[in-house]
């Protein structure tokens, strides 16, 4: 019911970290809910909810991870992930494989485009950067050199190979969690662009040095065509995933309704 943006959520901790806890060294204590997204704890929340009713909570909008999935015969959009996506092969010892590339709108109905990146026989050639551009040597037919996404035609831009260990994809609500961890970099929690980073990525040419930890920026839709037999998208941790086969394409941005979070009036 969270998928749509239109209710807010309201975060109570029931296992607050007490004060007098924070500077204990005993392993046990680590257990304690730290709470990140909530608005109050247990031991103030007859005051938190209080506010909320009677009209004088704060909310914040969090944005999140749109994230659609399309196979040999169906297109899967998976709900909104708050944190992070972890696509990777489902065996952390074996080597995940994909493409990765930039989603950019093609008019079909122009046939120019499809055969050379420009449009009414532009003289100046293939647009720079354009996958028309990288195969400009080759012969393919008319349709192969766009994707589609609920019957959009796309260029797939500046399009790289990856072999790793994964891809971690990340909010700025989740850039503190998985994504700090793995050495990625911090966001101001108001940013509506999206992080990503290659995991443990097998350098085989300089293209991706550089590129392989970076943004997805607000507009932007990420494309990653799976090349691996086997693949999962775990969602938001290990309890939400989509299993993913050879072939699979996958686009990302950060278009999916943002979350409507009650947050403490402090920290507004």
């Amino acid at each position: 019911f969270l998928d749509h943006g239109t209710i807010p959520l309201l975060g109570i901790n029931s296992d607050p970290i007490k004060e007098e806890d924070r500077d204990t060294k005993k392993k046990t204590d680590e257990r304690r809910s730290h709470g990140a997204l909530c608005m109050c704890t247990s031991n103030n929340m007859a005051d938190g909810v209080s506010k909320v009713l009677f009209g004088e909570g704060v909310i914040q909008e969090r944005t999140r991870i749109q994230c659609i999935v399309k196979s040999t015969f169906s297109e899967t959009r998976l709900v909104p992930a708050l944190n992070d996506l972890l696509i990777c092969n489902p065996s952390p010892a074996a080597v995940s494989r994909f493409r990765m590339g930039w989603l950019e709108p093609v008019d079909i109905s122009d046939h120019a485009p499809l055969k050379d990146g420009s449009k009414n026989n532009n003289p100046f050639g293939p647009l720079r950067g354009s996958s028309f551009e990288e195969r400009a040597t080759t012969q393919y037919t008319q349709y192969g050199t766009v994707t589609r996404f609920g019957n959009v035609a796309y260029d797939i831009r500046d399009s790289l190979n990856v072999w790793g260990s994964g891809i971690w994809l990340s909010t700025a609500t989740g850039s503190t969690a998985a994504m700090a961890a793995a050495g990625g970099m911090p966001m101001s929690l108001d940013s509506r662009n999206l992080q990503y980073l290659i995991r443990e990525h097998i350098y085989e040419s300089n293209e991706v040095k550089g590129r392989d930890n970076s943004w997805v920026k607000e507009g932007e839709q990420l494309h990653l065509r799976w090349n691996s037999q086997k693949g999962t998208i775990f969602v938001d941790g290990s309890h939400m995933t989509h299993d993913l086969e050879l072939g699979d394409e996958i686009l990302i941005s950060s278009a999916a309704p943002p979350l409507l979070l009650f947050v403490p009036p402090d920290s507004a």
